[in-house]
């Protein structure tokens, strides 16, 4: 299940996990994103321990641009991330999220 993100002290307790997580930048107006998040939702339904957190840019745009800035990465949506260790292990933007794709970079990461 994915939870929403609260604000930018949630990010960091994220970030500061040992556990690997998954960060989903959401936006509720793009068909893109509307796939992507069925994607997001196929994957931690059958991986129901994994620890994810979404934002939708339209709703909390300042969170939005914190991740951007914190990650050092440049905003898009939809975008995903999976941090390990606080640091970006993989990340997808567009037609690149999949189940298949958060399957192969989770197991790569053991």
């Amino acid at each position: 299940m994915i939870s929403q993100l609260r604000d930018g002290a949630h990010l960091e307790q994220l970030l500061a996990s040992p556990n690997p997580v998954w960060i989903f930048k959401h936006s509720n107006t793009c068909p893109i994103s509307t796939a992507a998040h069925e994607e997001v939702s196929a994957y931690l339904s059958a991986h129901a321990a994994e620890v994810a957190a979404m934002v939708v840019v339209q709703s909390d745009r300042p969170l939005s641009n914190l991740i951007a800035q914190r990650l050092a990465r440049v905003h898009q949506s939809p975008q995903l991330f999976l941090m390990a260790a606080g640091a970006i292990a993989w990340s997808a933007s567009h037609w690149s999220i999949t189940a298949t794709a958060m399957a192969s970079e989770r197991a790569r990461l053991g």
